[in-house]
């Protein structure tokens, strides 16, 4: 697997927080669970129904009291903090998952006490508030975008409260004359082990740090927060981190315009630009961005690009815009159009139209998985391709049709480069021309969503019909296709009055930031799918009217992206960091808690 699929795989961590109540009410249910539970295996004995009143009482007092407190107060501190990410829900959903941590180890520690027959549960609670302190100010320092100092003061909040309501519950139900070595004791080994186990934490933090401020001049954490902040509140502050590394470059965009007597009927534009890196952020929705700029029909398809070419901001993408309206300026339009014909050579299959005095080439290789074609490649594909067809213009697209995981971008030096070149020189230059229609429709697909793959733009459809041959340009706003769906569509849709069909995907990224990481359309709801291109196909018919065409070729300069070097520097610096973790992390993390265990069961005074 890529770096890039390993990078990917990271959002299945990505997910939504229960409700702030549910937390509550999960909260108070186990924390009564747990003193019943410890009661009844505990070597102390008493009659049934005490045991359970008692220890559910008593456990909701010391436990689940606090903790419901500490939610609370944790989102009120971060904010005097002017710290970032921390909403009430967060905050309570922290205290919870800490608290279930806690009642795991208190219940084991009383399976223990019960085999051992000696009371545990004074150590077994100080080592679970020491663990939860670590793990508190883990998530704070790395997520809330606050100094590490300000991270361990709010960390200590919810162990302190339990540990306090501990001593005062006892203080109320039992002799108190052994109070004050007890309280110093407790007070001792807490602040010890929780030094030990937060100083690992904290090393740990400085190691994965240090090659992201070394390689790209960029905090970790910085980015983590900011990043989360992106997934819950929709900001884009992310963007101004990637300024630090953004670079300039100069790229293409092609286009095809399609003109009746009222004005531009409809638009396909493909452009040399990657419409990553996730979410909303750069480029991601580029294609609903850069459509929704032009008053007619326009379709965005995935020109060669990869995430070298993910703009820096949304605001680059008025770049791409201006450089269409330039160069729509400049288009000479006709009614002459070819048919539609396929080529294949090897791996590569090429459908190919002229239109006037340019052409498009939809590029696949399913039913092979494939991914992104990198810019040099189609502009090769471009030159090569103008010089054997000789026209004016020649529109790239890639199809991004056929996903697996495991395939690669197609770069200089790989075989299907060749496979491409191969394809391009069969391409029969010398085809007839005729008059042309087109006919439009487009859905949002609104029962579907991010979840299944569907981004805002949903579904668009344009049928060309030459010379009596109509040809189905199908295009969803996603991030690539399961493989297979493809020639599952063209097959369900051989009935209709179409006689050649292609799927394209834009490769929105905006997608990609649920469970499943890249999450091609076509995982689910395959029928649903197929039954709204055959509307679509349908209703594109409905429309079809003749039309003058004419193509394009602007070049978009300076646009600011992540640019080569750098791209390729985060994604394999955050793959690195992730598999020097799964090392480092157990080896820092289990020495000092080990370290903690030891002091705090063995250690006398």
């Amino acid at each position: 697997m890529s770096s890039m699929s390993s990078v990917a795989g990271l959002s299945k961590y990505i997910t939504t927080l229960p409700k702030t109540k549910f937390s509550i009410v999960g909260m108070i249910l186990i924390s009564i669970l747990t003193g019943i539970l410890y009661f009844l295996i505990d070597v102390t004995s008493y009659p049934l129904l005490a045991e359970i009143f008692y220890g559910g009482v008593y456990t909701l007092l010391i436990i689940g009291v606090p903790s419901i407190m500490s939610g609370a107060l944790n989102q009120q501190v971060i904010s005097i903090l002017d710290g970032i990410n921390v909403k009430i829900k967060h905050s309570m959903f922290l205290s919870a998952l800490s608290m279930t941590i806690l009642c795991l180890i208190l219940v084991t520690g009383g399976a223990i006490s019960r085999i051992l027959n000696v009371d545990i549960f004074l150590n077994s609670l100080l080592f679970s508030c020491v663990l939860i302190y670590g793990f508190n100010t883990l998530v704070f320092w790395s997520t809330a975008k606050i100094r590490f100092t300000k991270a361990a003061a709010t960390g200590l909040i919810q162990p302190v409260l339990i540990l306090a309501m501990y001593i005062l519950i006892t203080f109320f139900v039992t002799d108190t004359s052994f109070m004050g070595p007890v309280i110093l004791q407790i007070a001792i080994k807490a602040i010890i082990a929780g030094i030990i186990f937060v100083l690992a934490i904290y090393a740990f933090i400085t190691v994965i740090a240090s090659p992201f401020k070394k390689n790209l001049g960029i905090g970790v954490l910085d980015l983590l927060s900011l990043f989360i902040a992106h997934m819950n509140e929709g900001s884009n502050s992310l963007e101004g981190l990637f300024e630090n590394m953004s670079e300039a470059i100069d790229t293409v965009v092609t286009f095809i315009s399609f003109k009746t007597e009222n004005g531009i009927k409809a638009l396909f534009i493909s452009p040399s630009v990657h419409p990553g890196p996730l979410g909303d952020l750069g480029g991601s929705n580029m294609p609903t961005i850069l459509s929704n700029k032009f008053d007619c029909f326009t379709m965005v398809a995935h020109g060669p690009s990869t995430h070298d070419f993910n703009p820096i901001a949304v605001s680059e993408i008025n770049k791409i815009e201006d450089a269409v309206k330039n160069g729509l300026k400049k288009v000479e339009y006709s009614p002459d159009a070819s048919k539609f014909v396929r080529y294949n050579s090897e791996n590569a299959n090429i459908g190919v139209q002229f239109f006037n005095e340019g052409m498009v080439i939809l590029s696949t290789f399913a039913p092979e998985g494939s991914d992104d074609i990198e810019f040099g490649v189609g502009l090769t594909m471009m030159a090569q391709s103008r010089s054997k067809c000789n026209v004016k213009d020649s529109v790239i697209v890639d199809c991004h049709n056929s996903f697996t995981a495991e395939s690669g971008e197609v770069l200089p030096g790989n075989a299907e480069v060749f496979h491409l070149i191969d394809v391009i020189d069969k391409i029969n230059p010398n085809q007839a021309k005729n008059s042309i229609k087109i006919g439009c429709w487009q859905t949002t697909m609104d029962d579907f969503g991010k979840q299944e793959g569907i981004g805002e733009s949903g579904l668009k459809t344009m049928i060309i019909e030459v010379e009596n041959q109509r040809t189905a340009y199908v295009l969803f706003d996603s991030n690539n296709m399961e493989i297979g769906f493809r020639q599952e569509i063209i097959d369900a849709t051989s009935d209709l009055e179409i006689d050649e069909l292609e799927v394209m995907t834009t490769d929105t990224h905006t997608v990609n930031t649920i469970s499943r990481g890249y999450n091609p359309v076509g995982i689910v709801k395959r029928p649903e799918i197929i039954e709204y291109v055959k509307t679509s196909i349908i209703e594109a018919i409905k429309d079809l009217e003749k039309v003058e065409v004419g193509t394009g070729t602007e070049k978009i300069k300076n646009l600011n992206t992540f640019g080569p070097n750098n791209s390729t520097e985060l994604i394999s610096t955050i793959s690195s960091v992730v598999a020097v973790s799964k090392i480092i992390a157990p080896v820092l993390l289990i020495t000092s808690l080990l370290i903690a265990f030891i002091w705090i069961f063995f250690a006398s005074f």
